[in-house]
């Protein structure tokens, strides 16, 4: 399934659904914190999910929701975790997941395999994962059986096409106070944004690039124009080439364009996501025998960014923001 085909199918089956609603997060928590014992109520995709007390058997539906809960100090309180394939743990994570059952592969697991382990909390990076009819356990589902679900905050449907790369802070107060480890979340947000700061004095004076960011799959061409990876290569001091505001995006946050019409913009810069290195050696080979005589081909501008890392609430968002930025302007740092 490609990039515009995965999210429409989330589109189609979830806007103007009750679970999803609306797009905020914010957290009510009862008297106390959640490591005592109380419950916590989080808005989340416009739905309330109520912890009654800190979950002790969670599941990351991805290898990057994973990370965020290890990185928490909650290793022991892992149940599963998903999607393992799709995307290696930093290493100085990975030893902290060698017991922790593997549940699925490259895909979401099955509703059979994720209720198995019996999970208390699963947290999603977008609500693809609970597609009943792909065979995944639905949200209504996994609450049936005793699971809270927490979808990241630019995974919404309805925060899809406007989603920050800050949405990630969310996430981690939410969590946060969901398991009773505030202190270990607000040592993370104030780390990533020290990061974003530094990259932002880094290029606020340079003469921003003209850069498209693209999604190739053999020969079918997307360009993206909205949503958090539109704000990372805002934040990372380029000045895109398509933006939410082209009647292209105007519902969907990718779209398939003409060679034509992206030759056509020039762009100085592409940015393109892969998921493995056979798929950046065709998107590479692709872009420099059909776009020649483009500014981006021939000043060698050519970035690859892990399709992980610009999946909504991951940490991969922050780090991707550096990334991008040094090669655009490597004088800058």
């Amino acid at each position: 399934m490609n990039l515009t085909s995965r999210y429409r199918s989330v589109a189609a089956l979830f806007v103007g659904a009750l679970l999803l609603s609306g797009c905020g997060s914010s957290v009510t928590p009862a008297p106390g914190a959640s490591g005592s014992g109380q419950a916590v109520t989080v808005e989340n995709c416009g739905r309330q999910v109520v912890v009654d007390g800190a979950p002790a058997a969670a599941v990351g539906m991805h290898p990057a929701q994973t990370e965020l809960l290890l990185r928490l100090g909650l290793a022991d309180r892992l149940a599963g975790q998903a999607q393992a394939t799709a995307q290696s743990l930093p290493d100085d994570v990975a030893p902290l997941a060698e017991d922790i059952p593997v549940v699925g592969d490259v895909m979401p697991p099955s509703r059979e395999d994720l209720l198995a382990v019996e999970p208390d909390f699963v947290y999603s990076p977008t609500t693809y994962e609970f597609t009943a009819e792909q065979g995944f356990a639905s949200i209504a589902q996994l609450e049936q059986a005793g699971s809270a679900v927490y979808v990241a905050t630019g995974g919404c449907v309805d925060r899809r096409m406007a989603g920050e790369v800050t949405d990630l802070f969310t996430d981690l107060e939410n969590v946060g106070e969901i398991f009773g480890v505030q202190d270990e979340a607000a040592d993370l947000v104030t780390r990533s944004q020290a990061d974003l700061d530094e990259v932002a004095a880094a290029v606020a004076d340079v003469e921003p690039l003209r850069v498209a960011q693209v999604y190739v799959e053999g020969t079918t061409l997307q360009a993206i124009g909205a949503g958090v990876e539109h704000d990372i290569l805002r934040r990372a001091g380029a000045e895109n080439v398509y933006g939410p505001g082209d009647p292209a995006f105007a519902d969907f946050f990718a779209a398939t364009i003409t060679p034509e019409s992206l030759a056509a913009q020039e762009p100085e810069a592409l940015v393109f996501s892969v998921f493995d290195e056979e798929h950046e050696a065709a998107t590479r080979e692709y872009l420099t025998s059909t776009f020649p005589d483009m500014p981006a081909v021939r000043e060698e501008r050519l970035i690859t960014v892990s399709s992980a890392d610009v999946f909504p609430g991951t940490l991969g968002n922050i780090s991707v923001v550096r990334e991008i930025a040094e090669q655009l302007y490597p004088d800058a740092f």
